[in-house]
């Protein structure tokens, strides 16, 4: 099931609901042709994929969220665990980050377009 998200508040007690839990959170719209053709894909991943959580914006009814995720272009699916947007830096090992390289993390898991086998790709890197 995708959960639809109206606002900040809602979907920051959606990401708190989910735990450890992997959260996909894809950014559309209505009037969008690629929006369309993911919705049904995206859609059956959430009832493929029973331990990650979906949610489903659109960037014309919640434009605060929009602005505060920072969506340039829909589609855009942005992956969060722990409540958090999963980065590079969230993903390095132990001994990576130890050693004090001072890098900072890019949000590699976000992703613009209508890619499903991406998608699924990062769904199951990330689960």
């Amino acid at each position: 099931m995708v959960q639809i998200i109206k606002d900040v508040d809602e979907l920051k007690t959606f990401l708190k609901a989910a735990g450890c839990k992997l959260v996909v959170v894809e950014f559309s719209a209505k009037w969008c042709g690629p929006c369309q053709r993911m919705y049904p894909l995206v859609h059956a991943m959430s009832l493929q994929y029973r331990n990650v959580m979906f949610a489903n914006v659109d960037v014309d009814d919640s434009r605060e969220l929009a602005q505060t995720y920072h969506i340039k272009a829909v589609p855009t699916f942005q992956m969060f665990k722990q409540a958090q947007k999963v980065t590079l830096f969230s993903r390095l090992k132990r001994a990576i980050c130890c050693n004090g390289s001072g890098f900072m993390g890019e949000p590699i898991f976000e992703f613009c377009g209508a890619d499903a086998q991406k998608l699924e790709a990062k769904i199951q890197e990330l689960m």
